[in-house]
């Protein structure tokens, strides 16, 4: 049996150094019994995810247009409400041009209506008075080419004269019926003038300051008078189909403003004067109406409306209000 006794040559190589065991035993299972292996997965992979980023761009994107789409909104409705105010503003400015248009317009034809009824010129003499001038006119021009012919021709100092002298006499006789044409002419302007004077007393001299004298005025024309009272402030009364409203009033000034309502439309007459009368035209009335204030007080007025004779028949006049009188 060999010696195990290590030797100096085993210390040189190491080899006495004792051989430690690398892991410990295994033990050894107990036969018959099984044996169970575990084994371990492998860790998952990561992979770059791209669903999220193209979900976070379109929400991005979805949010600009959003914003977008907003600014435009406001923007269009700023710009609406500018040109609404606009074209607002412009229907104000017609309707007060309208309004105006209107009352000149009432004026007017009231004014032309009683000057012919009362003129009596008829379209036939004015066609004449037109002829007439014509006429002379050409007679004139006719003269005048005649004395130019001769001269032209050298005619003798005799042929000369005895046109002139028909010449003149032809141009004495147009100048007569000149004459003539135009004493007919002023006597028509005269007519003319007078009855235009009547026509304005008619419609703006006669005014009745009071209820008594407005009982005399509806006895001597031929229209029906109807007194009102606006006791307040935007107060109204109606008068046939015309409806009044008191808009406002200056003592100061002594003028009023009202509003006048016919025919489905809203007429304004400001700043009229006390016993100042108001012309307006209301559809299927043979001439204008008018309207006198003759009363003025602190937020109140008084005084009558004219219309033609019979064009309210369903409203009471001052006559009929007040019988025998």
């Amino acid at each position: 049996m060999a010696d195990k006794t290590p030797g100096p040559g085993h210390a040189m190589f190491g080899l006495n150094e004792p051989v430690q065991s690398a892991a410990p035993a295994t033990p050894t299972a107990a036969p018959g019994t099984p044996q169970v292996v575990y084994v371990q997965a492998a860790p998952p992979v990561a992979t770059p995810s791209t669903g999220g980023g193209m979900v976070r761009w379109l929400v991005g994107a979805l949010l600009a247009l959003s914003v977008i789409n907003l600014i435009l909104v406001l923007s269009s409705r700023s710009d609406f409400k500018t040109i609404a105010s606009k074209q607002s503003d412009q229907l104000d400015l017609l309707t007060r041009r309208m309004d105006t248009n209107d009352e000149r317009y009432a004026q007017l034809r009231g004014q032309f209506q009683v000057t012919s009824e009362k003129l009596g010129m008829t379209e036939q003499e004015l066609a004449r008075a037109h002829a007439l001038a014509s006429d002379i006119q050409k007679k004139q021009q006719q003269a005048v080419q005649q004395l130019n012919d001769a001269i032209s021709k050298k005619a003798s100092a005799e042929e000369v004269n005895k046109v002139q002298a028909d010449a003149n006499s032809k141009i004495g006789g147009l100048s007569s019926n000149l004459a003539g044409t135009q004493k007919e002419l002023e006597s028509t302007k005269s007519e003319f003038a007078n009855a235009l004077s009547g026509t304005k007393g008619e419609l703006s001299g006669a005014i009745a300051r009071t209820h008594d004298e407005l009982v005399a005025l509806a006895h001597r024309t031929d229209r029906d008078y109807f007194e009102f009272n606006l006791a307040k402030k935007h107060s109204q009364q109606k008068v046939g189909t015309v409806t009044m409203q008191l808009d406002r009033t200056d003592n100061k000034r002594n003028v009023f403003t009202v509003i006048l309502l016919f025919d489905d439309k809203r007429t304004v007459r400001k700043d009229k004067a006390i016993n100042e009368p108001v012309y307006f035209y209301v559809q299927g009335a043979s001439s204008a109406l008018e309207l006198v204030v003759n009363k003025l007080g602190k937020d109140s007025i008084a005084g009558y409306i004219s219309t033609p004779k019979g064009f309210f028949p369903s409203a009471t006049n001052v006559l009929a209000a007040r019988p025998g009188a």
